[in-house]
């Protein structure tokens, strides 16, 4: 931490009386947060690294050129127009003073009465090095953008090529991880395998080209139903995708992944779906956190040990009867939190008791290609088109912003129509110079 955060505020924040509020984290439970407690008795103060939510459901449809970046993205500010107990500042987290209650980050630091963490997770590599390497996560938007850029641009050379072998690397596809996401890719990337590239490359012999789909456990979408996940594998194999199960990844050298008791694959795209890890921030004691780097907190989500802070979503691992390893790691969970956790700072400012955290689990779904999906409901389990549909509406629903909901509409419309996404752009980030890359390159976490 440089001597300029250490020592000044973070600059023309809003003066107030009011009890400061922290939020840290703009995604599903920062930002269900913050929209509580518009109005409320809080000065409430919202720090992301980005500005704007993202939408990571949808992160599978850009990477395949289904949807633009834009549509998944909302600006953060544009929430908070005409809210002035809400203030939202672009800053990256450092360090937490637990006993000081201060919060340092990149440009300044802020005193808090409240302290929310909600900084999600980011990709996990299980300590394989390699994969961090050569591996591409998608985490984030731009990460979802550059799985785009890689398949178009590999096409692009392998129509260049005259060795059949090389292009086949350049044409194989591996999905690592059989949750949701990586069932989700495999079918939208078959699908487009299967319909939509054949006439972008007429001359390449998409015969040659694999998508496979591995996971290290013993069944895909293991989250959800047998039934769920038995249909999963159906509809993925009519769309032509190998599926690997009990094949736990073990190395990769950015040509051939190696795969324990199963063959080795060569591919340049090895897409890593396989799991998470939680965002970290210096200052946490070792007696706060669990193994796996998830915060313990109590029944009203507050932090193990510690006075006026919060943690809500991915990060935070709360125990109870019917969760006795924690909640899962997705985001009707932290959106409920949030809910849960603005009533109770209500309360707190208030004077009144607050209300322990129980989840209702509303189910889950996956889409497996173009027409089909997995819904486990709570009262009813159904798959196909109509299960599509129910996904579909679902999705729609929860984006943020009427414009986004709009332009997401039009574009699968038009995608169900034509079947021929109109973003298979190869559009590459210009060089950007080594004092610029702090501003304007997302970091590779480790």
């Amino acid at each position: 931490m440089d001597n300029v955060t250490a020592k000044h505020p973070i600059p023309n924040l809003p003066v107030s009386n009011r009890p400061k509020l922290v939020i840290l984290g703009g995604g599903f439970a920062g930002l269900k947060l913050a929209r509580k407690m518009v109005k409320s008795d809080y000065q409430v103060i919202l720090l992301d690294k980005n500005n704007y939510h993202q939408f990571q459901p949808l992160f599978y449809q850009v990477a395949t050129a289904s949807l633009e970046p834009s549509a998944i993205s909302f600006p953060l500010r544009r929430v908070f127009h005409h809210t002035p107990n809400v203030s939202f500042r672009m800053a990256e987290a450092l360090e937490i003073d637990q006993d000081r209650k201060r919060l340092y980050t990149n440009v300044g630091y802020v005193d808090f009465d409240q302290l929310v963490l909600a900084m999600g997770a980011d990709t996990n590599y299980f300590g394989i090095q390699n994969i961090m390497e050569y591996g591409t996560p998608m985490k984030t938007v731009s990460e979802a953008l550059y799985v785009r850029n890689r398949i178009i641009s590999n096409y692009e050379k392998a129509i260049n090529i005259e060795d059949v072998e090389q292009r086949k690397a350049l044409m194989n596809v591996v999905i690592v991880g059989g949750g949701p996401t990586g069932v989700e890719l495999a079918g939208a990337i078959a699908e487009l395998r299967n319909n939509v590239f054949p006439k972008d490359y007429p001359e390449l012999n998409f015969k040659n080209m694999r998508v496979v789909l591995a996971e290290a456990g013993p069944k895909l979408l293991a989250g959800m139903s047998k039934q769920s996940s038995e249909k999963a594998v159906v509809y993925l194999d009519k769309l032509g995708v190998e599926i690997m199960v009990n094949a736990a990844v073990e190395d990769y050298d950015g040509l051939t992944i190696k795969i324990k008791d199963h063959e080795s694959l060569d591919t340049k795209t090895l897409l890593w779906a396989a799991g998470v890890k939680p965002n970290h921030i210096k200052g946490l004691r070792e007696d706060q956190m669990i193994r796996n780097g998830r915060l313990i907190v109590d029944q009203y989500n507050k932090l193990k040990g510690a006075e006026g802070i919060y943690v809500i979503g991915d990060l935070c691992v709360l125990t109870d009867d019917d969760y006795p390893k924690g909640h899962p790691q997705v985001a009707q969970v932290a959106i409920q939190q949030a809910d849960n956790l603005a009533h109770n700072l209500k309360a707190v400012a208030d004077n009144r008791s607050m209300k322990k955290f129980k989840y209702k689990d509303l189910g889950s779904m996956a889409t497996v290609g173009r027409k089909l999906a997995v819904v486990d409901l709570p009262f009813i389990k159904f798959q196909g088109f109509t299960a599509w549909i129910t996904w579909l509406f679902v999705h729609l629903m929860a984006i943020v912003g009427v414009k986004n909901r709009i332009l997401i509409f039009m574009d699968w419309a038009w995608n169900y129509l034509s079947f021929d996404p109109a973003l298979r752009l190869l559009i590459r980030p210009r060089y950007v110079k080594p004092k610029e890359q702090e501003e304007l390159v997302e970091e590779k976490h480790d």
